[in-house]
């Protein structure tokens, strides 16, 4: 990271490839092409480079890079508020399994709102595992925590969702136990 500080090429060609694939998982969300999170991932780095002297050398990386990313994705939010979030991009479309069973749309929204509804670490952890298909491994580097304390924050997370759907009448949680 130091030499990647005083813009050393190779240190920056290291850099990139080493973190897009995960900040690309982490960007891309539950309701984003692959373009448009390509397109946060170039702003991320954009954000990350102009922000390089801000970083402590000695500090952990990824937390630094990783709350970089999150304000990225949080700007294109909102920026894209006045899209109707419901609407599925024509290109995922394309993709979908022929004869997939089409989700209740009101159960997706009422989950999401759910999840807002939680402390934010937890529900941090709930997007980087379950939205963004990050690993417990990856995501305890990501906040800058243990694998444990990952494990800790999703399992009270999934029983509070749990929780919370059962008190709106879906029995069991709405899922296995």
């Amino acid at each position: 990271m130091q030499k990647y500080q005083q813009a050393d090429p190779v240190a920056t060609a290291e850099l990139v490839r080493t973190l897009s694939p995960m900040l690309l998982r982490f960007l891309a969300g539950p309701i984003q092409t692959r373009a448009h999170a390509e397109d946060m991932l170039q702003e991320c780095w954009l954000r990350v480079h102009k922000a390089r002297h801000t970083y402590r050398p000695g500090s952990p990386v990824l937390p630094w890079i990783f709350a970089i990313a999150r304000y990225t994705r949080v700007d294109a939010y909102r920026r894209r508020s006045s899209i109707d979030r419901r609407e599925l991009p024509s290109e995922d479309l394309e993709t979908a399994a022929p004869g997939a069973a089409e989700p209740e749309p009101s159960t997706g929204l009422d989950l999401w709102r759910l999840v807002g509804e939680l402390p934010d670490s937890q529900q941090e952890v709930v997007k980087l595992l379950k939205v963004s298909g990050m690993s417990l491994e990856e995501v305890a580097r990501a906040t800058g925590g243990t694998v444990g304390s990952v494990k800790q924050k999703a399992h009270r997370a999934y029983r509070k969702l749990r929780e919370m759907l059962e008190q709106r009448g879906f029995p069991g949680g709405g899922g296995a136990r």
